[in-house]
């Protein structure tokens, strides 16, 4: 009896792998606060869109100005992000490092890998 896969079989999978490379040496871990912020630096960097330091402080449901300030310090000290200068010197994009696009890479290649394995 041969067991059918399921499209959360396919998820699971690759919650399995993302972990795996979790545990491999590359950047610092992200509390699930800073991994919601780089979640949305790399939606605006997807869409071809610019996140300003003020823009993601307008968005209050991720908390204060000051508790977000203290995420984008860590973030940076970490690795993740960096902060680009834009046409107003008070204004500061938000970016995502070498080494945050790579380990998006390998998250990529995590869920090819599960779907295969799916199929």
């Amino acid at each position: 009896m041969s067991k059918r896969s399921r499209p959360a079989d396919v998820y699971l999978r690759f919650i399995q792998l993302s972990e795996a490379i979790r545990g491999m040496p590359s950047l610092p871990p992200l509390e699930p606060l800073e991994e919601r912020i780089l979640q949305l630096i790399a939606y605006a960097r997807q869409n071809e869109e610019r996140l300003s330091v003020k823009d993601l402080m307008g968005k209050r449901e991720l908390g204060s100005p000051a508790m977000l300030h203290g995420r984008l310090k860590s973030m940076r000290a970490k690795g993740w992000i960096l902060l680009a200068d834009t046409e107003d010197a008070r204004r500061k994009q938000l970016e995502l490092t070498q080494a945050a696009l790579l380990h998006f890479d390998k998250l990529s290649k995590c869920l090819v890998q599960a779907a295969k394995k799916a199929s």
